[in-house]
């Protein structure tokens, strides 16, 4: 797993497919909590969270995923279904 201490806020989060996902807002429980206004369509009332699992390396100011992006949405929504936002 990767080393949560090595994102930083403001990081640029990217799918496997090259798709700018959003802005590290902040590390939290095991997932990345992106901010609220660069969370995707659909999700601009509540911050978008992408599980450590889901990162494949982290370099400077980006962080890479192993997911596409639909992958990566569609987690999201998943977990969207409890109250964790």
């Amino acid at each position: 797993m990767i080393d949560a201490s090595k994102i930083n806020e403001h990081a640029e989060v990217i799918s496997a497919d090259g798709v700018h996902v959003g802005t590290v807002d902040r590390v939290e429980g095991g997932r990345i909590k992106l901010t609220k206004k660069d969370s995707g369509a659909g999700h601009e009332d509540h911050h978008h969270f992408i599980e450590l699992a889901l990162v494949e390396s982290v370099d400077e100011n980006r962080v890479r995923l192993s997911a596409s992006s639909a992958e990566a949405i569609s987690a999201e929504e998943e977990e969207s279904g409890s109250s964790v936002h």
